[in-house]
């Protein structure tokens, strides 16, 4: 997914074993979070900031760093078909798999 970064702050997070590269307002679907809807989210796994002014990377992650964001919802993504079998053993199985998620909006990055 390529995406435009424009002159102003982004951040690159870290959540549900995957890496976010966030702006302040995208909407992201993030793996789900114990969390309900309404609340809000601290996010401190910030791996690296870019402001106008430069990019700082952190080691692992930067210090002091963080990024605030607004739970809008926790669903399933659509439904998605796993088929196994083996040949030439009469062995198969059909199964259906929804991957729970949650919707955020991110708020405010704070570097």
């Amino acid at each position: 997914m390529k995406r435009q970064v424009h002159s102003k702050m982004y951040a690159v997070i870290e959540t549900g074993g995957k890496q976010y590269q966030v702006n302040v307002g995208d909407v992201v679907f993030i793996e789900k979070l114990d969390v309900k809807e309404e609340d809000s989210v601290t996010f401190d796994k910030v791996i690296a900031v870019g402001k106008d002014d430069g990019f700082k990377v952190g080691a692992p992650y930067v210090e002091g760093a963080s990024v605030a964001a607004k739970v809008m919802k926790n669903g399933k993504a659509k439904k998605v078909t796993v088929f196994t079998y083996k040949p030439k053993k009469g062995e198969k199985r059909k199964m259906g798999h929804r991957q729970p998620y949650t919707q955020v909006k991110i708020e405010a990055i704070n570097a």
